[in-house]
């Protein structure tokens, strides 16, 4: 990859929170919308593909199941390779996976080429194309990022909103071999956002001047460190793996109602058209409550407790679940699906905003692969189980019932390790505060907590602080001399005694206070 600009030490540069930032983020809007919105889009030509290979909804099902599947499980291979190439290049060679996949699925003589072509070559393109554009939005945004997840979590219902209708128009007007082949050259658009994903890269040099040995500026050229291609030091961060451990929860009940709400309104007795009006009502709701949510993340009382708020809306998702499945008619149905829109676009919008805010801008590229494959388990068993559940029991209100109770379950794993776990680090490391010191002028308090140090070591650096202060004091005297030199003038209003100058600095002065100087005093 001669020539190409890796961004991994991207986390050294600050985030320009606008800017090109922008671009970057409809770069990530297309992308999760095609992420997310694919392989529900492509259930439209399940009845066709029936009818042309002879097999069952059952088998249909594993085309959208693979796709998921490749997007969640190959999280630690996307961050294997961002982290050794970056994420544009990643990103561009996603794009052509994706397009590949569906137009070589177009000329499929079986389902099994179906599974290899569209689930496994088209998933892995779309998953390529995912993770970077989140490690990219994350560098581009620090202070607006709450924001800007949400914005670029609304992507999901936008597409999901656009390309089921043109999955529709598609299959009608060319046949679902048209569809793919369509729908393939659609996906290159995933190569113009990766175009989109400028990276951030830092200076290589850096210039120090010392002007008090009376040395030139030398430039010291940074080494870069070799870092691993996946770290997995974020397994030492407990707030990584509580966040890990409660999002896997999460996601064996999150995707359960979106699937069965449909059937569900059938069984109730309920036309085809009119059930699927419940989906297209869940999604408008989405669209809207992801970016308002981003907003509301972003509050300054809010966006330091931002673990809380996303354990409220899983909470507010579990209850919707619990309370939905207790829906008799239609309208009942309506209003799930209103107060369901909402908090799984809470839920969508907080996510990863949590996940950057725990480990970091460096670490996350790591992070976020290690979290995907570890729901690659959960969405795998998740919608299967409940559809077993459903066949023992014959009653939806089971389903809905567990899937509420893995969400609230979730939220309560969260809420309560993050309280009793994890501690509140100080922005100040504990070695620097005795250094802190505050002018007498601001009249305010200077907190100061002692370094867990020994007598010697103490009295070591109070003699080290006096003498580079004399010495800086003595520099001084020296320089204003020269300077009433120069200009003609006898510098008797200067006179200093040495031992009066060690005497003044080794006087006891009062806590929060800074040395006056000695030229004032003497």
């Amino acid at each position: 990859m001669g020539g190409v600009a890796v961004d991994t030490d991207a986390g050294a540069v600050k985030a320009p929170d606008g800017g090109w930032g922008w671009m970057v983020l409809v770069g990530c809007f297309v992308i999760t919308g095609f992420s997310y919105a694919f392989p529900k889009a492509v259930s439209v030509f399940f009845k066709e593909l029936i009818r042309e290979f002879g097999v069952g909804y059952s088998d249909t099902a594993w085309i959208s199941s693979i796709l998921l599947a490749m997007l969640y499980g190959t999280g630690p291979l996307c961050s294997v390779l961002v982290n050794r190439f970056g994420c544009r290049p990643v990103m561009m060679v996603g794009g052509l996976f994706a397009s590949l996949g569906m137009i070589l699925a177009s000329f499929s003589t079986s389902i099994i080429h179906i599974y290899l072509c569209t689930g496994v070559i088209t998933g892995l393109g779309l998953a390529l194309n995912f993770q970077p554009s989140l490690i990219m939005l994350n560098r581009y945004f620090s202070e607006k990022r709450p924001l800007a997840n949400g914005l670029s979590a609304a992507g999901s219902p936008v597409a999901l909103c656009c390309l089921s209708p043109l999955g529709q128009v598609l299959q009608y007007q060319y046949g679902w071999r048209g569809g793919f082949l369509i729908l393939g050259g659609l996906l290159l658009n995933c190569c113009v956002c990766g175009a989109l994903m400028k990276p951030l890269v830092p200076p290589k040099t850096l210039k120090l001047k010392e002007p008090e040995h009376g040395e030139e500026g030398t430039e010291v050229t940074k080494k870069k460190e070799k870092k691993p291609l996946l770290d997995f030091s974020v397994f030492k961060d407990r707030g990584f793996v509580i966040y890990t451990v409660a999002a896997s929860i999460m996601v064996l009940g999150l995707f359960v109602p979106p699937v069965f709400v449909v059937s569900y309104a059938k069984e109730m007795g309920n036309e085809d058209t009119k059930s699927a009006l419940l989906l297209t009502i869940l999604g408008f709701i989405d669209i809207f409550a992801r970016p308002t949510c981003g907003v509301i993340a972003g509050l300054k009382w809010v966006r330091p407790r931002c673990v809380y708020l996303f354990s409220f809306a899983m909470i507010f998702n579990g209850t919707t679940d619990l309370i939905g499945s207790q829906a008799k008619d239609y309208n009942s149905l309506v209003v799930f699906c209103i107060f369901f829109g909402i908090s799984y676009g809470m839920v969508g919008a907080l996510q990863f905003e949590v996940l950057m805010a725990i480990v970091g801008t460096e670490k996350f590229s790591s992070a976020i692969g290690l979290v995907l494959l570890m729901e690659a388990i959960a969405v795998l068993v998740g919608p299967p189980g409940a559809g077993r559940l459903l066949d023992a029991t014959k009653n939806y209100m089971y389903v809905f019932l567990l899937a509420g109770t893995e969400v609230v379950l979730s939220a309560v794993v969260l809420a309560a390790c993050n309280f009793l776990f994890i501690k509140k680090k100080s922005p100040i490391p504990a070695h620097k505060l005795d250094n802190i010191t505050v002018t007498e002028d601001a009249k305010t308090e200077a907190w100061s907590e002692p370094a867990e140090t020994t007598d010697e070591e103490e009295k070591g650096a109070k003699e080290e602080q006096e003498k580079e202060m004399k010495k800086e004091e003595e520099q001084k005297v020296k320089e204003e001399t020269e300077e009433e030199a120069a200009e003609g003038v006898r510098p008797e209003s200067i006179t200093v005694d040495s031992q009066e100058v060690e005497k003044f600095l080794k006087e006891p002065q009062q806590n929060g206070l800074t040395l006056s100087s000695p030229e004032t005093c003497l």
